[in-house]
């Protein structure tokens, strides 16, 4: 019975120690939401609206080629692609296969087995040394 008591004392000044802890801790350092500060300065442009449309069209193939507002920042000139969109079809085609090659139900052990052997491939073991 006293063993019950002890380790029914000892929960519970232990949760009123946690407890205790926990209010210090709140009440020690408050945090709280401020308002938005509003910049009360007038925004005043020296440019027309007509001036920047102008300015954007003519600059719509940097726009098209650049992959975003940060790329544009970089004064990195674009580049043209020559990945095609034959190129990119085969290659997801080719991917597409190989995944599903490897989620069979050998997990991929035909799929390994009917690629051609590569003769100058060197195999590398756990705990090999050369």
């Amino acid at each position: 019975m006293n063993d019950k008591l002890a380790s029914s004392l000892t929960i519970v000044s232990t949760a009123a120690a946690a407890l205790a802890l926990a209010a210090a801790s709140m009440g020690s350092g408050n945090a709280y939401a401020d308002d938005i500060t509003i910049d009360p300065t007038p925004f005043v442009s020296t440019r027309t609206r007509a001036e920047v449309q102008a300015e954007i069209m003519g600059q719509a193939e940097v726009l098209r080629g650049e992959s975003g507002e940060w790329a544009m920042q970089q004064n990195v000139a674009a580049q043209p692609s020559t990945y095609t969109s034959a190129q990119a079809k085969a290659e997801y085609i080719a991917a597409r296969r190989e995944v599903n090659a490897l989620n069979a139900e050998d997990s991929g052990s035909s799929y390994f087995a009917s690629l051609p052997r590569r003769e100058h491939d060197r195999v590398i073991m756990a705990g090999s040394h050369d």
